[in-house]
Order: structure tokens, then sequence, then C-alpha cells
């Protein structure tokens, strides 16, 4: 199996839920929780906390975990094409983005993002996930994906695509909503920060689409995916009870 390096940026910034990344009624913080679950990923051969904030580092570095510190960034991408460049990466090596606020993410997942990458050639790899019963398609909060037969993207919005013009979606057209987990070879991270911001990126608020508007290709991955983010006290706290259920305790790699 293809090896990757994950880089998991951590801000302490959040506007629903500011610090988020340190909450710690587990016993351990969020971001250590993100941490092991990328780790246990088969693909994934080191696991680097990037973020600009001293504050996370020492709690991180406290638990023996590799960070490295970036300036400020407008996005997750440029934070992670400059922890590339400290660590020294090779132009070939593969970086997998994983965010910051998703503690249960499911290693296959990672692993799934990682072989799409490899296996088309791509600049970029992703996930779509099949909507879970509840999930509301066109919620403009939840980013849908539409991918070729060959597996790279065609488009990334947030609303409901495809369109169902006569009211009978075949299972194959049915829509896929947007895992925000990304691979990158790292000299297409220092190509990205020379692109410039495109049109169909600011006007939808997804920085994906500067890749597409460019001419680059992402490459997308269908896997079911039943992990979450988490964006507010509330999920945070519906997460320490999942975990309390499961048995785990604070020196368990939840």
């Amino acid at each position: 199996m293809t090896k990757a390096v994950a880089i998991i940026p951590a801000r302490m910034g959040s506007t629903r839920f500011p610090g988020k990344v340190l909450a710690s009624e587990t016993g351990r913080p969020l971001i250590w929780h993100v941490h092991e679950a990328a780790r246990r990923a088969p693909s994934i051969s080191r696991v680097v906390i990037a973020t600009d904030d001293e504050r996370v580092a020492t709690v991180v570095r406290s638990f023996g975990i590799e960070t490295v510190m970036t300036g400020e960034h407008p996005n997750g991408t440029s934070r992670l094409a400059e922890a590339a460049e400290v660590l020294g990466l090779a132009p070939d090596a593969i970086v997998a983005n994983v965010q910051g606020d998703e503690p249960e993410i499911e290693p296959d997942v990672i692993d799934a993002a990682v072989e799409a990458l490899v296996r088309t050639g791509a600049e970029v790899g992703t996930i779509a996930s099949p909507f879970a019963p509840g999930e509301d398609p066109a919620n403009p909060n939840i980013v849908k994906a539409v991918a070729s037969q060959t597996g790279l993207a065609l488009y990334f919005s947030r609303s409901l695509i495809p369109h169902d013009r006569d009211g009978v979606v075949p299972p194959a057209a049915a829509p896929l909503k947007h895992v925000g987990l990304y691979t990158y070879r790292v000299a297409f991270l220092r190509r990205y920060r020379d692109l410039a911001p495109t049109p169909l990126e600011q006007v939808e608020n997804l920085e994906q689409l500067r890749v597409l508007e460019h001419g680059f290709r992402i490459a997308v991955a269908v896997r079911p995916c039943h992990h979450h983010g988490i964006d507010t006290p509330e999920q945070y706290r519906a997460f320490v009870r999942r975990w309390r259920a499961a048995g785990a305790s604070p020196a368990d790699p939840a």
C-alpha cells in the first residue's frame, strides 16, 4: 500500500465553538482523538499537527505528538503547503489533509482517498458518500459532489446536484455528499499556493473549485461515511457520550 503523511490543521478559532480542538471532556483534547483516528489508517505512515497557535502546540506536544508551527492562512490547503515545506517532504510525497474536528473519521476512508490519488494520477484525491437516512441533500451546508464514470470530479456545489428534472433518479445518479478529506502530492500543494482565487470558488465558498477552475483534476472515491465533524458544543457533547458509551477510558486510543 502506498504510504502518506497525514497533516491535521488545528486552529483555536471557530465561530460556533471557539477552542474546540482543545476541548477535553474525555480526558484527552479533541485533536488527540483525531490524531489517533488518522494513525489507525494503514496508508498513513506519519501524523503531524499543523497549527499557528502556541497553546495548541504546547498541549499536543505534551502527548508526544509531532507538531509543526505555521503562519496564518486563508484556508487549510495553504496551511498544508507550508507544513509540508517545513517538514521537508519530497515533491512526490503524498499528504492527507485530515480535518482537525473529525475524531471519528474511519481509517478506510483515509485509505480510499490515498488510493484514488494514486490510481488516477490526479492532482487531488477526495471522498464522496451516499446520503444517510435523515440527511437532507438540499441542505446548503452539506456540499454535494458529482463525478465522472472514471472517478474524476465534475463539480462541487452547495446546491442540490444533479437536478432531478423528471422525478425519477436512478441509483447511479443519486446525490452524493462531499466529505472534506483531501490527498495531494506535495508538488501540487506548492503549486496550489500560487493559484489565484476563482469566480466559482468565491460564489460557492468552496476552495476545491479553485482546483477544477484552473484545469486540474480531483479524483473522487465513493465510500459510505458515518463520521461527522464537530462544529458546535452540542455536537462535541454527543461525541463524548458516544465515546463513553463505547467503554473508552482516558488511556485508551479512542
